[in-house]
């Protein structure tokens, strides 16, 4: 059984940070893209991060690119989400995902086929 385990999310001040971590198990992702997507309340889920098999590629949504960093240890089976300069409208629940089939980052979630249970972030003002 696959699976995908997120940590290291809670409450931060703004301007804080942040850095949450997925661990997979069940199957290895060293070949495929892995990424991060976030859920605020009352709204769609929406993407932030991607990074390709190698972490050679990486891919930000505008409205976290230069604050947060994406970054894998496929030795680990894991990926990182380094979050900086929290801002209180970064505040949701973060999904870890991974893909069977791509290995180049996507910004799709139709692309990812595993999905972690979630971990919520709330920055305050």
């Amino acid at each position: 059984q696959v699976r995908l385990v997120e940590s290291g999310g809670g409450l931060a001040q703004a301007g804080g940070f942040l850095r949450l971590s997925c661990a997979a198990s069940g199957r290895t992702f060293s070949r495929n893209a892995m990424g991060w997507f976030r859920q605020a309340p009352g709204k769609e889920r929406e993407f932030v991060a991607s990074i390709n098999w190698s972490s050679a590629g990486t891919v930000y949504a505008d409205s976290v690119k230069g604050r947060f960093t994406i970054s894998r240890d496929n030795a680990k089976n894991s990926v990182y989400l380094q979050m900086n300069s929290l801002k209180p409208e970064d505040t949701a629940v973060y999904y870890c995902a991974a893909s069977s089939t791509w290995g180049a980052t996507s910004m799709v979630a139709t692309d990812y086929d595993y999905w972690g249970q979630g971990t919520q972030v709330t920055v305050s003002s």
